[in-house]
């Protein structure tokens, strides 16, 4: 059985495409036929996607983060994030226990 787009073209693995619910965009990496109906994962997330509600676009619609960007961003937050703990004031005035 051949997967097919919202607009009726033939999936395939390596294609780029939309997710018409949310405009999640993704290289197809696998495909796959459940109960009749096509589903297709993303590479980059590894979500299945219901293919009658994916619409193929252009390479150069791709929404892609990389991963060094991302790498950094999340050294970044745990810095922050750090930092905050610190400044919290953990005396034992703070709060009662109970008990």
């Amino acid at each position: 059985m051949e997967v097919k787009d919202v607009n009726g073209n033939v999936l395939t693995v390596g294609m780029a495409v939309r997710y018409t619910g949310t405009g999640t965009t993704g290289e197809i990496s696998a495909i796959k036929v459940e109960d009749g109906d096509g589903w297709v994962r993303f590479e980059d997330s590894d979500l299945w996607y219901n293919a009658n509600y994916l619409e193929v676009i252009d390479r150069s619609q791709l929404k892609r983060g990389s991963g060094k960007g991302r790498e950094t961003d999340t050294v970044e937050k745990l810095k922050r994030m750090k930092e905050d703990f610190e400044d919290i004031d953990m005396g034992s005035e703070v709060c009662d226990g109970g008990g």
